[in-house]
């Protein structure tokens, strides 16, 4: 699957599947015994980056279209990429 159809459809879950304010988790659930991911501090990285305001816009647009978050389809952009070992040709005048 996609990982734009794979937001959109967990977006579709969590909509139905919104929990009542008057039941408990922990009634139906039993977390006594959960253990940490311990792979959960390598998904992502936090880093700060400079990005002119023209390029924020457009990945924000399009985000919109896409009906994700702006910031991961911009991770989606560089990991595709990355991945496709995309390379930046520049030639300077």
């Amino acid at each position: 699957m996609r990982p734009f159809a794979l937001f959109q459809r967990a977006r579709q879950i969590n909509e139905r599947e919104k929990p009542t304010k008057d039941i408990d988790m922990r009634d139906h659930y039993d977390f006594s015994e959960s253990v940490k991911n311990p792979y959960a501090k390598k998904l992502k990285k936090q880093v700060t980056i400079r990005l002119d305001e023209d390029t924020i816009s457009y990945f924000k647009h399009l985000a919109e279209e896409k009906d994700l978050p702006y910031q991961s389809l911009i991770n989606l952009y560089l990991r595709d990429c990355a991945q496709s070992h995309k390379d930046l040709k520049l030639e300077w005048q």
